[in-house]
């Protein structure tokens, strides 16, 4: 496995890291266990979750009941900020709620400390300096060593920093938003203003729900138990016209290469800067192999020019 910088900083992740999105959700403790458990087998360091993942806490409980002594191995991040209740209470980024969420989240995960902390969306109702000062007061504690933000867009990453340094705080070292061969919004400023300000990028939906998989047919039933079966607004967000056109398009290279749609897809996106860790979830152990299988395709520059031509189109 792979070990990269996250951005500029000197935490170090596996270039694939594993979503724990389905954990107390989708997959029940054993499945949990399970998967976990091969994740470590396999190298994979990064485990990415946040407070709001399994339904209000399943996540993190589900984490901190599996992984004992092991948590000591990985880069254990998390992330707060989305509503943790139904009456407009647990949520935001204050230094009020972040100071109950941390320690909360905390307990769940049963350990002293999160290795990555991130803001999970951006709070309009908050100054980014009292976010700020209050995760800085977090790792001054040393029950945070590293901050990140998620869903922030470039100007509010840009204001953040501008922030820090100009206060004399601990900044972001990361941003988590969504990037794939089929959705480069980030490409037109979040990416720049990150490589300018030396933060990592960690990826999240990167096959777009399934759809760069491989495993859908246009004008084919969708498999039973996927997630777009399931679920109908990512059908309807991913499963457009320009979408098949691409994934067929992209289907066809890989195999032309003699590679899988999921090994393009994954070293693609570890071929862009500045990605450091690709995010993805699993509910089997298979499935993990097969994600850091994924991530070893070495693409030569007219590969990826000739990728970026099909993405594009």
């Amino acid at each position: 496995m792979e070990i990269r910088n996250l951005g500029t900083s000197g935490l170090r992740v596996s270039a694939i890291g594993l979503g724990c999105n389905n954990f107390g959700g989708r997959i029940d403790l054993e499945a949990t266990r399970k998967v976990i458990h091969k994740a470590l087998d396999v190298g994979i360091t990064l485990f990415d979750t946040a407070d709001v993942y399994g339904e209000r806490g399943g996540s993190e409980t589900c984490m901190g009941q599996v992984l004992g002594d092991d948590r000591k191995r990985i880069v254990l991040a998390s992330k707060f900020g989305i509503a943790m209740d139904d009456v407009d209470v647990k949520v935001g980024a204050s230094r009020r709620y972040i100071m109950s969420a941390v320690e909360d989240s905390l307990r769940r995960l049963r350990t002293d400390w999160i290795d990555l902390y991130q803001v999970h969306m951006p709070d309009p109702r908050t100054p980014i300096e009292e976010t700020l000062r209050t995760l800085d007061d977090l790792i001054r504690q040393g029950k945070v060593r590293y901050i990140g933000c998620s869903n922030f867009p470039a100007w509010q990453v840009t204001e953040a920093q501008w922030t820090a340094k100009a206060c004399g705080l601990n900044g972001f070292v990361s941003c988590q938003d969504e990037y794939s061969l089929v959705f480069r919004k980030p490409e037109a400023e979040l990416m720049p203003a990150m490589r300018k300000l030396g933060l990592g990028l960690l990826p999240f939906f990167p096959l777009a729900s399934g759809l760069l998989t491989g495993k859908y047919r246009r004008n084919v039933a969708l498999p039973a138990g996927t997630r777009l079966a399931n679920t109908q607004r990512l059908a309807d967000r991913y499963l457009t016209e320009r979408n098949w056109q691409i994934a067929e398009k992209l289907g066809d290279f890989a195999e032309s290469h003699g590679h899988t749609m999921l090994e393009l897809a994954f070293s693609w996106l570890l071929a862009q800067q500045p990605v450091a860790s690709v995010i993805a979830g699993a509910t089997k152990p298979e499935q993990l192999e097969q994600n850091v299988k994924a991530g070893s395709w070495q693409m030569t520059a007219e590969q990826l020019a000739e990728i970026n031509a099909i993405a594009n189109s």
